[in-house]
């Protein structure tokens, strides 16, 4: 594997952007969606094989106390191999001090767990698709 990390947004494949998204479980956004989003975040990450795009990872932040990370996705044949780590220490680094939340994929909390992060007891949550969200468990 040839590795390289790039937060730039100019040359960015968002049809590609959306697949990496839908094949890694998180969402059905449109490429235009996709884009909207990760250009209103304070810090994007794009991950390459080669000249692959295998994964990629948005956060909006205050960017001195509070941060959200969203959209961390990576092909399935490329998980498991420190590429998720990666990505999550590009954004953490960026944004030390600040105080993080995310929405971890049902069946992924541990990942995020061995970097430290801890269940929320308060967390709370109003989606769009109320019951899309409810049958992929992420609310009661």
């Amino acid at each position: 594997m040839n590795i390289k990390v790039v937060h730039d947004t100019e040359n960015i494949n968002w049809e590609l952007v959306s697949s990496i998204l839908t094949t890694a479980g998180l969402s059905t956004t449109e490429p235009e969606i996709c884009k909207r989003a990760f250009l209103g975040s304070q810090i994007t990450v794009f991950v390459f094989d080669d000249e692959n795009m295998i994964g990629v990872a948005r956060a909006i932040s205050d960017g001195v106390k509070q941060a959200a990370i969203y959209d961390v996705a990576i092909l399935p044949e490329y998980q498991g191999k420190g590429i998720g780590r990666t990505i999550m220490e590009n954004i953490t680094d960026k944004l030390s001090g600040c105080n993080f939340i995310l929405y971890a994929n049902v069946g992924k909390e541990a990942f995020y767990e061995k970097l430290g992060f801890r269940r929320l007891k308060t967390g709370m949550a109003k989606f769009v698709k109320t019951g899309q969200m409810a049958e992929r468990g992420f609310t009661e």
